[in-house]
């Protein structure tokens, strides 16, 4: 059973985040049973993005994930990083006291704030922290384009 923690005061800043946090969790599909995981459910791992003057950079924690079971993708708007964590079986005889970690594949697509150069980027993976930085692209770059005759 989930608990909605309800808070009185002036802490309203981030309400609706919350509230949407809320809403989702409570329609995210879960197994009654840890025993019976649905190999189809997906879970979302927690992210960072910041941005500094030159570059965009996003931070994944997804412990308990092999690089092998990764996939990053980008575009110049967009990055798509999607991934499996597989589950550990418990012993036979073992009986669950509590569930909390969460298995399955995951997707999650960042659209950027803005265009990047898809052309420089780095990724690293280290302690269960996906780290991948991007360059954007200049925007006061113009490009002169030569006219020809019809």
């Amino acid at each position: 059973m989930d608990f909605i923690k309800i808070r009185f005061g002036g802490d309203f800043e981030d309400l609706s985040s919350k509230i949407e946090k809320t809403i989702e969790g409570f329609f995210r599909p879960r197994a009654i049973n840890p025993t019976f995981n649905c190999s189809e459910c997906a879970w979302k791992p927690s992210m960072d993005i910041y941005e500094t003057v030159d570059e965009i950079v996003i931070i994944a924690e997804i412990a308990g994930v092999a690089k092998e079971d990764l996939e990053v993708e980008i575009n110049n708007r967009a990055v798509r990083i999607h991934g499996k964590r597989p589950g550990t079986p418990p012993a036979a005889s073992a009986t669950y006291r509590l569930a909390e970690i969460q298995y399955g594949t995951f997707e999650r697509v960042l659209y950027l704030p803005v265009p990047i150069d898809s052309n420089n980027v780095s990724a690293s993976f280290l302690n269960g922290l996906l780290k991948i930085r991007l360059s954007k692209l200049p925007l006061d770059k113009t490009h002169k384009i030569t006219i020809s005759d019809s």
